[in-house]
């Protein structure tokens, strides 16, 4: 989906922001999108390992 914007398009958003949100909030604004990705991907890999877990554990006891 990001990969169809372009640059043109991503200038343009970022042109918005700046006008929107001004110069000094853009650096608080980026900082807490960071945070929240962070926390989404730590959220993910958690739940992601949770449900692998168990398959794991069942193929080492098979090969035993």
């Amino acid at each position: 989906m990001l990969s169809s914007i372009g640059v043109p398009g991503l200038i343009i958003i970022l042109v918005l922001a700046l006008i929107l949100f001004g110069p000094s909030k853009l650096p608080q604004l980026g900082k807490a999108v960071g945070d929240t990705l962070r926390e989404f991907k730590k959220s993910t890999r958690d739940i992601v390992n949770d449900v692998k877990e168990p398959f794991e554990d069942e193929d080492k006891n098979k090969k035993n």
